[in-house]
């Protein structure tokens, strides 16, 4: 049977201004229109504006008409198409099904990448429902410009072939440089309740042993063992034995005037004023050691702290240390227990790190994070962040800079 309804798409065009919205669909409520779907941009305030609405076939022409004459009076354009109801219905039982991410990262953000990144995801068999830019605008001043850009394009489908989709995310980063993070878009995804760091090379910009290994006067040596070790060459606790005992006979004074002078990475302050404002807890879960993981844990106030305990005696580095090594098996299990004594579903964490050691956490994390890391770390971890500060990470959660900043 013929339905007594029609189903209408206006798009609205023009200069963005006060009252648009509100005028148009008060003739709307006039005629008793149902209002089917709504949704608004502002691109260098120029508005483009969709409304979907249902109305009986007898009002149909009359409230266009009103529409059109409005709009003559607003100055602004309008286009309308009719909706069959079987479009309509198949529209409706997409609902919620197969929504994924699509966060561009980088210092700054070309039409090239974008033109590749989105070739894909139609090829892929994607379609984008929204595109946003999560950075403030940018200025045409160079010098006055954000160090950072970010576009978040929030897609529906099912990936054709989502390792291959993957695989070429990655090599077109590399290759354009800047970064891809690919995400499920579900209710996790803004309700992180924990993150655990690595320290050394993920919330410092060195390895701490190495920069004690400088003060023995064996840095050569460690430096060689601690790449190796972080390209996954040789088993991560034994290169840490290795190292340590590298260091017998260093003096404790030393540990200090490192720990005052450690290279904080960029962005670190604002992603932890951030995370502590929204009510995330955050951990340091590092191979490095505790002295340097409480100084960090004391200046930023920092929940919780587990690292390797330097054994010293007499005032000086014995070479040992003390207790269970905290190696990559460890991080996955202390992460975990975290999760379980905070009450937080797995799902709702989230893992950083740069080495081979940091890849169990990062899988068992709902959201694994390789910053500036090794290729094979890159390879394996489930988004990557290599050309801005570590701060990127909260435009993967979706924030933006408009409120971020206030």
């Amino acid at each position: 049977m013929k339905s007594n309804n029609e189903i209408i798409l206006i798009n609205i065009s023009g200069d963005d201004k006060p009252g648009v919205t509100s005028s148009l669909t008060a003739i709307l409520a006039q005629y008793g229109a149902f209002i089917l779907d709504i949704g608004q941009a502002d691109i260098h305030n120029n508005l483009s504006l969709g409304i979907l609405y249902k109305i009986e076939n007898s009002k149909s022409g009359d409230i266009m008409k009103e529409l059109l004459m409005k709009s003559y009076e607003l100055n602004i354009g309008l286009k309308f198409t009719p909706i069959s109801e079987e479009r309509y219905e198949n529209w409706v039982k997409l609902q919620g099904k197969n929504r994924h991410i699509i966060t561009l990262l980088g210092r700054q953000l070309t039409a090239a990448q974008i033109a590749e990144v989105t070739s894909l995801v139609a090829e892929q068999g994607l379609n984008i429902d929204m595109i946003q830019r999560l950075t403030g605008r940018i200025p045409l001043d160079i010098n006055a410009r954000s160090a950072k850009s970010c576009v978040e394009l929030s897609v529906r489908g099912t990936p054709t072939d989502k390792a291959e989709m993957q695989r070429r995310f990655m090599e077109m980063s590399i290759r354009l440089e800047f970064d891809i993070a690919f995400q499920q878009d579900d209710m996790y995804r803004r309700n992180r309740r924990l993150i655990c760091f690595d320290m050394d090379s993920t919330l410092i910009e060195t390895e701490v042993i190495d920069e004690l290994a400088d003060r023995a006067g064996v840095g050569a040596k460690v430096r060689a063992i601690t790449e190796s070790a972080m390209r996954g060459e040789i088993e991560f606790n034994e290169s840490f034995v290795q190292r340590l005992a590298l260091l017998k006979g260093l003096d404790e004074s030393v540990l200090k005037e490192i720990a005052e002078n450690l290279p904080i990475t960029e962005g670190l302050e604002r992603l932890i004023k951030v995370l502590k404002r929204v009510g995330i807890k955050i951990a340091v879960l590092s191979g490095g050691f505790t002295y340097f993981g409480n100084y960090l844990k004391d200046k930023y106030n920092l929940d919780y702290v587990y690292a390797n305990e330097l054994e010293i005696v007499d005032g000086k580095l014995t070479g040992n240390h003390l207790g269970e090594i905290v190696d990559g098996k460890r991080k996955a299990e202390l992460l975990r227990l975290i999760a379980q004594v905070e009450k937080v579903d797995i799902a709702q964490t989230i893992a950083v790190g740069d080495g081979a050691n940091d890849l169990p956490m990062l899988s068992v994390a709902g959201l694994g994070i390789a910053f500036h890391a090794k290729p094979k770390v890159k390879e394996n971890a489930k988004q990557s962040i290599s050309t801005i500060g570590i701060d990127g990470i909260l435009y993967m959660l979706g924030f933006k800079d408009s409120y971020l900043d206030d």
